[in-house]
């Protein structure tokens, strides 16, 4: 029931053509995307602005959901926490490590670190929890 790496992305081209987000791992487990920073994503100070991270950690979520049950497009969020821990680079891109932590009937909670491509600092902590239709059968973690 879970869906590829290749089904994901091409869902997402279909459904999102304005994401920037780039899908490199997925597994029933979690994903792994990049997010390229240009001057678009920055805010004054020249800081990757809040709405990007949570955009790229919104959609890392998502994404690590679709590869655990299938592409349900329905599946949205219900919450979302951020904590931006450092200043990310603005010339380098984004990495989102998302890791599933709880896989309900109704409901999934993801944990994403962000991180500028190059350095192992997280720069943003977010929790999300989403919820998904129910006429969905999932396997549970």
């Amino acid at each position: 029931m879970s869906a590829t790496k290749e089904e994901i992305t091409a869902f997402l081209t279909s459904e999102f053509p304005q994401t920037k987000c780039v899908v490199e791992s997925v597994d029933e487990t979690g994903a792994t995307l990049s997010h390229a920073i240009g001057v678009d994503e920055l805010r004054p100070g020249g800081t990757v602005s809040g709405p990007v991270l949570m955009s790229v950690a919104d959609v890392a979520i998502y994404v690590a959901i679709l590869g655990r049950i299938g592409i349900v497009p329905l599946t949205v969020t219900t919450s979302l926490n951020i904590n931006f821990l450092r200043k990310p680079s603005a010339t380098a891109r984004i990495i989102a490590d998302c890791t599933l932590i709880k896989v309900g009937r109704t409901l999934v909670v993801g944990e994403v670190s962000l991180y500028s491509e190059g350095s192992s600092d997280v720069v943003a902590h977010v929790v999300g929890t989403y919820s998904i239709p129910p006429t969905t059968p999932q396997k549970s973690l």
